[in-house]
Parts: C-alpha cells; sequence; structure tokens
C-alpha cells in the first residue's frame, strides 16, 4: 500500500463516523421537530394573499398539530427584504417564507443586486396555491371583450391606456407578455398599489387594468367594473364567466402568480420532510381550501421536487420577459 492509498483510506475511517453522526443528529431533529415556536415570514403587509395564505395555513397547524406557528410581517423593497432575512437565518427548520411568483422568479432579473440567490440561499417545501389576474375596464367601457380591446390597441397604437400595480409586477410582465403575443402596443402607468388605480379606471383616466382576483372582486359583484379576461388556462372559480386571455384569442397564453413555502438553504432533509408533510396536510384541509379558494387562488400542494422544478424552470421564463420589456430596478 502506498502512502496516498493509506490516507484515503484513514480519512475515510474518520469521515464515516461524522456523516454517521451528522445524519443521526438530523434524524433526531426531525423526530422532535418542532419543540418551539416556528417564524413564518411574509414579505409584504398584512393584509394581502401571501399573507392571508400564511394565517390560513399556520393556523391550522397550530390547531390540528400544536405547532406554535408566528406570521411576521417583513415587507419592504417588493418582498427583498423578508426574503433575504429567511436566506440569512439559521438553517435549522424554524424561519420559514412564504415567497411568491414576483420575489422568487422575477426580481432576481429585474433588481440590478439582489442580496439573495433563490436556488442557492433557499430550500422549497411545498407550492401553497396559484391565482391568475383579471384585466378589467369601467362598467361604461365601449370594451366588452379582450378582443375588442386589443383590436382598438392595434388599430391605435400607444393611444390606449393600462394600468398595473406597479414596475415589474406579474401584471406588468403578464400585461407586456400579452402585448407582444397580441402584436399591440399600450401605453403603461404604474401605480404604487391598487387603491388609486382602481379610482382611476372607475373615473376614466385609464382604459383597462390588470388585477388581481381579490383585489377586483368586490367591485365586478358591484357592477362597477367589469371583467374581460382572466390569465389562466383555465377559468376562475371565483370568476366562472370570465373568459380565459387563451380563450378570448392567445392560445396558450398564461401567466399566474403562485406561493410557496422554502427555509433556508442547509436545513436537514429530514426536517424539510415533516415541514412539507406537515403543510401538505394544512393544504388538504377544507377550512383551508375554502378559505384560499375564495380569495380566487388554487390550492397546489405536491413535492419539494416539483416546486424547484417550478422555480427553475420560471426564473428563465420571467427573466426572458423582464429582459424583453426592458424592465429594471437598480
Amino acid at each position: 500500500m502506498n502512502f496516498t492509498q493509506f490516507s484515503r483510506r484513514a480519512a475515510l475511517r474518520q469521515v464515516g463516523p461524522l456523516l454517521g453522526l451528522c445524519l443521526a443528529l438530523g434524524t433526531a431533529h426531525a423526530a422532535t421537530f418542532p419543540d418551539k415556536p416556528v417564524r413564518l415570514v411574509v414579505p409584504f403587509p398584512a393584509g394581502g394573499g401571501t399573507d392571508i395564505i400564511a394565517r390560513a395555513v399556520g393556523q391550522h397547524l397550530s390547531e390540528t398539530q400544536k405547532w406554535t406557528v408566528v406570521v411576521d410581517n417583513k415587507p419592504g423593497a417588493g418582498g427583498n427584504l423578508g426574503v433575504d432575512a429567511v436566506a440569512k437565518a439559521p438553517a435549522d427548520g424554524y424561519t420559514l417564507v412564504l415567497g411568491q411568483t414576483s420575489n422568487l422568479a422575477i426580481n432576481p432579473t429585474l433588481y440590478a443586486k439582489l442580496p439573495y440567490d433563490p436556488l442557492k440561499d433557499l430550500k422549497p417545501v411545498v407550492l401553497a396555491a396559484t391565482a391568475p389576474l383579471v384585466i378589467v375596464v369601467p362598467m361604461d367601457s365601449k370594451f366588452t371583450s379582450l378582443d375588442a380591446l386589443l383590436t382598438a390597441a392595434r388599430k391605435a397604437p400607444d393611444r390606449l391606456v393600462f394600468g398595473t400595480p406597479g414596475n415589474g409586477t406579474v401584471a406588468h410582465l403578464a400585461a407586456e407578455q400579452m402585448q407582444k403575443a397580441a402584436g399591440v402596443r399600450m401605453q403603461h402607468v404604474p401605480y404604487k398599489g391598487s387603491a388609486q388605480a382602481l379610482t382611476d379606471l372607475m373615473g376614466g383616466q385609464i382604459d383597462a387594468y390588470v388585477s388581481s382576483v381579490p383585489t377586483a372582486l368586490s367591485h365586478l359583484k358591484g357592477g362597477r367594473m367589469r371583467a374581460l379576461a382572466v390569465t389562466s388556462l383555465k377559468r376562475s372559480t371565483q370568476l366562472p364567466q370570465v373568459p380565459t386571455v387563451a380563450e378570448s384569442g392567445l392560445k396558450g397564453f398564461e401567466a399566474n402568480t403562485w406561493f410557496g413555502f422554502l427555509a433556508p438553504a442547509g436545513t436537514p432533509a429530514p426536517v424539510l420532510d415533516s415541514l412539507n408533510k406537515a403543510i401538505n396536510g394544512a393544504l388538504k384541509a377544507p377550512s383551508v381550501r375554502e378559505r384560499l379558494m375564495g380569495e380566487g387562488g388554487e390550492v397546489l400542494g405536491g413535492s419539494q421536487a416539483e416546486f424547484t422544478a417550478l422555480l427553475k424552470t420560471d426564473l428563465q421564463r420571467w427573466g426572458q420577459i423582464v429582459r424583453d420589456a426592458g424592465a429594471r430596478i437598480d
């Protein structure tokens, strides 16, 4: 035996027990997990769609699993502050984030400098839900269908005006994707949220608005605005009478916001498995499903691998849409 072979065998004899000890510790940790409160970071203010999902799941885990789940709203920088806080938290499973398309798949390309890498610094646990957008116009608008709106935009480029909750949001980029697919150009007005945008829409200052379903729902039911199309491949359960963009002539079009739970990279696999199992159980509960579907969402669930695959795909897809739109935040 030469010296190199001896060194390798000696190293393996030392490393083997260490690996076994690490695996044993990880398994033991999972067996007692959680033995203290789990902090669930929502990177947006209270009351929004992300917050609603977090509190519905957290409440169910508290009631059925006897977990102590503390929802921590940490808004700022388009959701980046909250996601970054979890990316830098201890990798023990006691700090999670409920991220979404914007801060995980769009912001890495939209922002010139992002303090975290979604694939390197975070570990997907489970997808929670997906929700479409809805394109709305004032109730007295002459446009009664998406095709009519796009036909008018095609005849008069840059004359029609659409609003969104802000530059680089899913709504903005979905509208850019739709214009590209339809071969039209409209003027974009980015708002800081939806309140002023909906006031301007109903006042006739803008021609159309790209909204989340929950934001528009009460106005639609109240007869103050009209829905032209939803951006999902299939119709929304909350707006079953409204056609999809694909049904309106742009075949294959889809642009949704998805929501998912993630942990810091390095979280032990047995702990991730425990989290995945528990959250999947919560998402199957009728009370949770009813709450999420009532907000216009479709409940998902599934494996860690499925969420990871979606994140990788959407990082590329939305990244290209951001580049095509020329959107950038320094």
